[in-house]
């Protein structure tokens, strides 16, 4: 049956199926990735960038083409990880930019609107390089103007020969390839995408999986690689940094200030988001410019030479190569929004969430807003741990990453979390490839959260696992959360309140104030009569627990359904201590569980 158009529904599916074909390739693609720099780490980063928008695609439902390019566009952008992920989301945002509002793509459109994508890339970028991802891009781009085909089945066919010529040949245009043996790692991730597109399309997954070449990714290939570390890289620190706001000023004005300090740069602006990827020696000189402009979302920077160390201790140990010292893990407890999770390739082990007789994962297969929505309706779930093989699966997946694991858990004086974690470790015994540590962030929500994104700092800067656990534990004895609910519904149900304090509570329109302690348990510190007064009475508990003057803190601001508390909270936060970062969230489920739709807390960590 012939296609001759492309819906948003093709498009969906056929994105979603690339994401997949990716994952699947992930570790060979960071066995073979010498360029820019041989940091094995190609691999990872755009399987979290096609996640992100293989996530966001399957809660759209869009039936228009163009709607559904903007939509992964903008996924790309949020979720882009490394040099192939940056560039593979200008890529999606010039193809985006050539549908338009289109309903459907016809096959005779298909030419130009490739061109129009490819052409986006090569003047967004700051040294467009052949023999990377973009050759693959422009070969294709002059096979589809070419055929003209009234079949999109049959076209992919041809652009995949067409791309796996262009892959091939990748050696013979970047000398550092031919040098090692090996096609561009970023260019062969792009082909697995086009193979995911074209199995789809034909309604055949697996067929392009068997016809996939296969090329010398022998971990020996880093052997010469490895040696011109340091005289190919000038800078030592691989830094991200997506930042939301109003004024932010154009793609040409931020590469104009950014590339006189260091290299690799790619910078996306679509709308309110602007991306940035750049290497340098100078990551906090880089994020104090971007706040200028808004809010930074999400930031990191990874020392690279920890990942040259961590590359040859593997290889004289004789193991695959892993990408990092250290992988976080966390579970959903931690509140922490998707692109600071992606951002840092953290992986999240999901609690569960219990509506009657099903078992849904938290955050996985019930988003905070469809959360709000169930709770509006009168839902009345219950929650519980993950079971120990959910977190030997976490465990694995962060193994195949890091050359250790830590993971920063919910408080094990809340939930028996942190005890299914031990369960699973044991269970594991001798099995697990690197060493797991475990750490009990005696918090919840955003103070568990900043933990998390703490320990993933450390990690990517190359600290070992006892000095990030010591460091933590320092961090979060002077560090802390507290949350104002807006009924007492949800700590009825679960016990904390009686039914008679609850009747008189919600007869005064009082609001509790509950607050989690040095020991991890959740208490009651105050109550405040009406909605209205919540907010200078948060911000009094603020100002006893963080004085100012303070000078290393960082807070969170998470709400059930009340969004619009972070706007005025944040405002008078930094009123009070300064441009400092705050990272919004809406709760998890399990979080909106026990503490109803209204609810709101602040987290803060003291780091002085």
């Amino acid at each position: 049956m012939k296609t001759t158009f492309l819906d948003g529904a093709g498009l969906r599916g056929a994105l979603i199926m690339s994401a997949e074909y990716v994952q699947r390739h992930r570790a060979d693609l960071n066995r073979i990735n010498v360029f820019p720099v041989p940091d094995g780490d190609t691999g990872t980063n755009l399987a979290l960038t096609v996640s992100s928008i293989a996530d966001h695609l399957r809660r759209s439902t869009d039936s228009s083409v163009g709607v559904v390019a903007r939509e992964a566009a903008n996924a790309g952008i949020m979720g882009a990880r490394g040099n192939c992920g940056m560039i593979l989301s200008h890529f999606l945002l010039g193809f985006a930019d050539a549908i338009g509002d289109r309903a459907r793509l016809r096959v005779s459109d298909f030419g130009q609107v490739l061109r129009s994508a490819t052409e986006h890339v090569y003047k967004a970028l700051e040294k467009p390089v052949e023999g990377t991802m973009i050759t693959i891009m422009r070969a294709i781009a002059d096979e589809a103007e070419r055929l003209q085909h009234s079949d999109f089945i049959v076209l992919f066919e041809r652009l995949l020969v067409k791309a796996r010529e262009a892959l091939a040949s990748t050696p013979e245009l970047l000398p550092a390839l031919k040098a090692r043996g090996v096609v561009d790692a970023g260019a062969k991730g792009f082909v697995h995408i086009l193979e995911g597109i074209s199995g789809y399309l034909s309604g055949d997954p697996l067929t392009a999986l068997d016809q996939t070449p296969t090329y010398d990714a022998e971990p020996a290939v880093f052997a010469a690689a490895e040696a011109d570390f340091g005289g190919e890289e000038q800078f030592r620190f691989c830094t991200e940094a997506l930042v939301r706001g109003k004024g932010l000023p154009t793609q040409d004005e931020a590469r104009a200030w950014l590339r006189e300090r260091g290299d690799s740069l790619v910078v996306i602006r679509s709308g309110d988001l602007l991306k940035v990827h750049i290497h340098t020696d100078e990551p906090d000189e880089v994020f104090g410019y971007l706040r200028g402009f808004g809010e930074l979302a999400s930031h990191k920077a990874e020392d690279m030479q920890a990942q040259h160390a961590v590359a040859e201790r593997a290889r004289a140990g004789h193991m695959t190569l892993a990408r990092r010292p250290i992988s976080v893990v966390t579970d959903t407890a931690c509140d922490l929004p998707d692109e600071i999770v992606r951002g840092h390739g953290m992986h999240l082990v999901p609690l569960n969430l219990i509506f009657e007789n099903q078992v849904l994962r938290d955050r996985l297969d019930m988003s905070p807003e469809q959360f709000v929505v169930e709770l509006k309706k009168g839902a009345h779930p219950s929650t519980s741990q993950p079971a120990p093989a959910a977190f030997m699966d976490g465990f694995r997946r962060a193994t195949e990453e890091g050359e250790n694991v830590v993971a920063v858990l919910l408080s094990s004086a809340l939930s028996g979390t942190y005890a299914s974690a031990q369960a699973a470790l044991k269970q594991m015994g001798g099995s697990a490839d690197v060493p797991v540590h475990l750490f009990d962030s005696k918090g919840g929500s955003l103070l568990q959260g900043l933990l998390a994104l703490k320990a993933s700092e450390l990690g990517e800067l190359g600290w070992e696992p006892a000095r990030i656990l010591a460091e933590l534990e320092r961090v979060r004895a002077q560090s802390g959360f507290f949350i104002v609910l807006d009924t007492f519904e949800r700590a009825l149900a679960s016990g904390r309140v009686g039914r008679g304090k609850a009747w008189l509570g919600s007869l005064l329109d009082i609001k509790p104030v509950l607050d989690i302690d040095a020991a991890g348990k959740l208490l009651p510190i105050d109550r405040v009569r009406g909605r209205k007064n919540a907010l200078p009475r948060m911000l009094e508990i603020l100002e006893k627990k963080v004085p100012r003057g303070v000078k290393k803190l960082r807070f969170g601001v998470m709400h059930v359904g009340a969004p619009e508390v972070l706007e005025p909270v944040t405002r008078e936060i930094r009123a009070r201590y300064g441009n400092v970062d705050v990272v919004h969230a809406p709760g998890t489920p399990i979080i909106g569980t026990h503490a109803g739709e209204g609810a709101w807390g602040i987290a803060y960590l003291v780091e002085d």
